[in-house]
This record gives C-alpha cells, sequence and structure tokens, in this order.
C-alpha cells in the first residue's frame, strides 16, 4: 500500500519579473485572484489533498507569504472588537489548525530542481507533492492535487501532472513521451521545453508533482540544464532509469497565471465562480460588453 502524502513543497523563490513593477515589492505569488493570494489557492488545493505541512522554499522579499500565513493579532482583535465575526472566521481559517507551515530559504536562483532540492531537510525520505502556484487549476468537485493523491495511492509511482498543447507551445515545457494516450499512462521518456519539431508529444508537464523522496539524490547528482538551472524535469530524467514514473491528465481548467494574460483570465472566470459576486460581475459584463 502506498503511503499518504502528508508534506506539499511550493518553489516560491522566483523574481515574477514577467509583473514588473506589481511584483517589485510583492512576490508574484501574493497576487489576488478576486480576493484571495494565488499562493492560498495552491495552499487550499494542498489541504484539500490531506496535505498536513506546507513547505514554501523562498527567497529575499518573501516575508509578505510567511505573514500571509501567520496569525495576524492585531488584526483578528480589531475584527472581533467590531463583530465582525464572518471576516474573523474567513482570516483564521487561511490555515486549518492541523496544518503547519515550514519556510526554508533557497539563498541561490538557481532554478526549480534546486528549490525542491532545498526542502529535502524537511521532507526526508517520504512521497511528497510539489505545486506551483502560478499554475492555478480548478476543479469544482476534487482538486488537481486531490486527483493524483488517489492515483498514487494505486501505482505507489512520482506522478507528473500534465495536459496536452498546443505542438507550438512546446518550447514552454517539460514534454512527455508515454505508453498510450490514457488519463494515467507510464513516462517512457521527458524533455524539458523542446523545439516542436524535437518534442516527443504535446502531453505537457504543469505545476503538479507527486515524487518519492528518491528524486532528492538525483537532483543532487543534476548538473545545470536548460538555462544554466537544476532543472527538475532533468531529476525526474535520472529518477525514471530506477523505477517508474506515470503522467495523469488532470480534469479541470488550468490558468498560466504567470503570464498576464493567463491571470486575467483567471480573476473573471474566478469572478463569475465567486459566491458573493457571480451575478453582479456577470450583469456588468452584459452591459460592458452587449451594450
Amino acid at each position: 500500500m502506498a503511503k499518504s502524502i502528508r508534506k506539499a513543497v511550493f518553489p516560491v523563490a522566483g523574481l515574477g519579473t514577467r509583473f514588473l513593477p506589481a511584483t517589485k515589492a510583492s512576490p508574484k505569488e501574493m497576487l489576488p485572484v478576486v480576493d484571495k493570494p494565488l499562493i492560498q489557492y495552491a495552499v487550499e488545493e494542498a489541504v484539500e489533498a490531506g496535505v498536513e505541512v506546507m513547505v514554501f522554499v523562498t527567497g529575499r522579499n518573501k516575508t509578505a507569504i510567511s505573514n500571509h500565513f501567520d496569525t495576524a493579532y492585531e488584526l483578528e482583535s480589531e475584527l472581533e472588537s467590531r463583530g465582525k465575526d464572518k471576516m474573523l472566521e474567513v482570516v483564521r481559517s487561511i490555515v486549518p489548525s492541523h496544518v503547519s507551515c515550514v519556510f526554508i530559504r533557497q539563498s541561490m536562483p538557481l532554478g526549480l530542481g534546486h528549490a525542491v532540492l532545498c526542502a529535502e531537510p524537511v521532507v526526508g525520505n517520504e512521497p511528497f507533492a510539489v505545486i506551483l502556484a502560478d499554475d492555478l487549476i480548478h476543479n469544482s468537485s476534487k482538486g488537481c492535487l486531490s486527483q493524483m493523491v488517489e492515483a498514487f495511492s494505486t501505482t505507489g509511482c512520482s506522478i507528473l501532472g500534465t495536459e496536452v498543447i498546443d505542438p507550438q507551445e512546446t518550447g514552454s515545457y517539460g514534454i512527455v513521451d508515454t505508453n498510450g494516450s490514457e488519463q494515467l499512462a507510464e513516462v517512457k521518456g521527458i524533455v524539458e521545453k523542446p523545439h516542436p519539431d524535437e518534442a516527443p508529444s504535446n502531453r505537457a508537464v504543469v505545476g503538479r508533482y507527486i515524487l518519492t523522496g528518491d528524486i532528492f539524490h538525483h537532483l543532487a547528482q543534476t548538473g545545470k540544464g536548460a538555462g544554466g538551472e537544476i532543472q527538475l524535469t532533468d531529476g525526474i530524467a535520472r529518477l525514471m532509469q530506477e523505477q517508474g514514473v506515470m503522467a495523469y491528465a488532470f480534469q479541470g481548467t488550468r490558468y498560466d497565471c504567470g503570464s498576464k494574460l493567463g491571470y486575467l483570465m483567471a480573476t473573471v472566470d474566478y469572478a463569475l465562480y465567486h459566491e458573493e459576486l457571480a451575478d453582479e460581475f456577470k450583469d456588468w459584463l452584459r452591459r460592458r460588453f452587449i451594450s
């Protein structure tokens, strides 16, 4: 029987240069989609999947993230004194009481693979999840990570979240070659950001992973790859030489919030999903584009 996934790693040390000047002093992971920052959506997805320990790999100028998940005594006291019980509950529920947060500093910007490797002292040798907050994935019934945890309970193998992309976009993703096109398929090979003419498929790895603890050994042995960084993809390729790795085609809609267009699309759609705002926002959209 496969072990449960108790820990999730959130690499949040990036500079977010594509959103400058908005990210000059505030982390890109704190960009709000309606009324929650991106990183909170990612943590909520992990909590839904049964994760109990959130491991944030941070860099300089990222204190806003730790502050967001910390207790805000002054704010809570003010809300309580004003009788704003509903808002007080919203603030207190950002991190459930059974969940703990750990913050690790990535001292050098050496890539995603290096960021994951930084989490080894906390994760140890147990299987864990990796979530990239830039990839906001919506599913009204079951989150992407919950789907992958369910698949892991059956296979016990490392699992990569994937989706089919436009073949011309392969240069922006890790691309897998799989045995078949099933929702859960064995990975035969993985290539980081190949030219469309050289890509083994158009099945791209997105920002969701479940990895066995063995990945740390391989990341430690992996040199710099594409972009002069230690690529998680290269570490996974090494891992595949000794154990199976699966590709999972998740159900849901992914928004690339690392791009301005994807972020705007997410903001509009999440406003339409919002319990309090949806009807009024929908009416405004009709007036804006039909009148």
